[in-house]
């Protein structure tokens, strides 16, 4: 066995010394008798950067883990930032999910607000995301805490801040936090009493819910078939009660999925995007028979994203799930119809398709950095989406993406569709021949050593390709530089010709670290003219083989 250096044991007491987590001291102390060199390295390396994510991480002891220890000085940060900008007797609101660990992290911080002389309130018990959002607004606080990891693996927990105007931190505010949680020394000099906050009753889950009724319109049509899964977190009890009040029939809740369980025992990882997460739910949809659903939904574990899926005859599962994309085009389409005003906005990984869309209405249109951070700061938001299953449909509502009120919105579009004897994906084709076939894919790589994204992105930069696919790249930004429209940020962008040969109008990559996983994400784009419906199986064939072209050049370009 290694010897483990004196330097490192003591760090390692130190912190075990104050940890006021039983189960975590315990774990701490296994590791130091066990002698474990790497793992007391790793979690003893630095400490969780606090950023505009603000902290996300593995549970466990140590500085490098999500931890009550590692909570309380966040929270004693946002504490003394909020005291220095004159917001010191104001009213921090606390909301929290299912995941391991979270109700403690939660009360950890309401203890600390009202220790450095804040109020504090905790929302009644693990709420959707959303809730939170809108209980900032709708009780005047001077901030907001979701303790939540959204749809990370297990292991894994979060801490997400919001100042008074509900939208999530961004700079400088993130640094300034920053700061001042690395300015806490002992814990024991962070007050906590053990009482002194409020925990709300279900009065503000009814205000949001009263909310969610502004959100579509009066008499539309209700009658769907909805099969519906909350992947083991949150969203069910908040999401049945938005459909019963708005009058649609009752959702076929997925029975393995529906209670909230820490563990997410039936799936690899909690996230309607990955492979076989949705199996159970198009299981259950057919298990119901045939055109028995009109549609599928589901939610990530804090509900703050939705994922829709349709019927797909002749298809092994009988379902596909509609990208964030098209999702996102849908929605547009049909705030349009009902005669949205204000702008329209996404961000520069998402499909060109909104801008289209927002100029055929006449309606301002915005690009935004990745992150509905940025998107509910735009002035004027009638509406915003990211690719990523993220729709903010009522931002005077809940400035921040809401899987509940998205939920409502879709079924209500599908609801209408549904009378007139179509369906999502006929009015994504009309879409198409309106506008071209904007057809997008992504090429994602997971990682156990960052090093490796870090490597990707320097190749690109110091050897940019030439061409992707046939196509040639006619510019180049590299995103670090930032412009007078976006702030500096990791990533690259390539605008690719188009090819009348190939019949591609034009096409687009992003190639970004992930903010929230070990992940590079590059996401693609081509768009194909459609002259007609008769054109579309054509152009999804053209589309598909560049796709398919451009994400095997840029894995050679990129060395993943």
């Amino acid at each position: 066995m290694a010897t483990v250096p004196a330097e490192l044991i003591g760090r390692a007491q130190a912190w075990l010394a104050e940890d006021p987590d039983p189960e975590t001291r315990d774990e701490l102390a296994g590791l130091i008798e066990a002698g474990r060199h790497d793992e007391l390295a790793a979690r003893f390396a630095g400490t969780l950067q606090f950023g505009t994510a603000g902290l996300r991480g593995e549970l466990g002891a140590g500085p490098m883990r999500m931890n009550r220890a590692v909570v309380i000085r966040a929270a004693a940060g946002l504490a003394a930032y909020l005291k220095d900008t004159g917001q010191g007797d104001g009213l921090v609101v606390i909301g929290y999910d299912a995941r391991y660990k979270s109700a403690d992290f939660a009360r950890d911080t309401a203890a600390v607000m009202v220790g450095a002389g804040l109020r504090a309130a905790l929302l009644p018990r693990p709420l959707p995301t959303p809730v939170l959002a809108f209980a900032i607004r709708h009780l005047g606080a001077v901030a907001g805490v979701e303790v939540t990891a959204s749809h990370n693996p297990p292991r894994d927990n979060g801490y997400k801040v919001y100042l008074g105007d509900g939208s999530q931190i961004v700079p400088p505010a993130d640094a300034g936090i920053a700061e001042r949680i690395a300015a806490v020394r002992a814990l024991a000099d962070v007050p906590r009493p053990e009482s002194g906050w409020d925990v709300l009753d279900d009065a503000v889950l009814t205000a949001y819910l009263e909310r969610t009724d502004a959100v579509l319109t009066p008499g539309s049509p209700r009658d769907l078939s909805v099969v519906y899964t909350p992947m083991h977190g949150v969203g069910r009890d908040t999401l049945t009660a938005a459909f019963a009040r708005a009058g649609f029939p009752a959702p076929a809740v997925v029975a393995e999925q529906a209670d909230p369980d820490p563990a997410f025992p039936t799936v690899a990882f909690p996230n309607p995007e990955e492979p076989g997460a949705m199996d159970l739910a198009f299981a259950t949809a057919r298990a119901a028979g045939p055109g028995s659903v009109d549609l599928v939904i589901a939610n990530d574990p804090d509900a703050d994203r939705c994922a829709v899926a349709v019927p797909a005859p002749g298809t092994p599962e009988g379902w596909r799930m509609l990208r964030g994309d098209e999702v996102g085009a849908l929605l547009a389409a049909h705030l349009v119809r009902k005669g949205a005003a204000g702008t329209f906005a996404t961000t520069i990984v998402s499909s060109q398709l909104l801008s289209r869309i927002a100029a055929g209405a006449n309606l301002p249109y915005t690009e935004t950095l990745t992150g509905f951070k940025w998107l509910a700061r735009v002035d004027g938001l009638r509406y915003a989406y990211e690719e990523a299953l993220g729709y903010c449909v009522d931002p005077e509502g809940v400035r921040d993406k809401d899987g509940i009120t998205a939920a409502l919105l879709i079924a209500e579009l599908a609801a209408e569709l549904k009378r007139d004897g179509r369906g999502l994906a006929d009015l994504l084709d009309e879409l198409a021949v309106e506008f071209g076939l904007h057809a997008t894919d992504q090429l994602s790589v997971r990682v156990e050593d960052l090093s490796l994204i870090a490597g990707a992105m320097a190749r690109l930069r110091a050897q940019p390709p030439a061409a992707l696919a046939g196509l040639a790249v006619t510019r180049a930004d590299d995103l670090n530089e930032g412009s007078a429209a976006l702030p500096p940020t990791d990533g690259l962008r390539y605008y690719l010709a188009g090819s009348a040969a190939d019949g591609i109008d034009a096409a687009r990559v992003v190639v970004r670290p992930s903010g929230t996983e070990p992940k590079l994400k590059c996401y693609l784009e081509v768009v194909v003219p459609v002259a007609d419906a008769t054109a579309l199986p054509s152009a999804r064939e053209k589309a598909t083989a560049a796709l398919s072209a451009i994400k095997r050049d840029l894995s050679a370009a990129a060395g993943i």
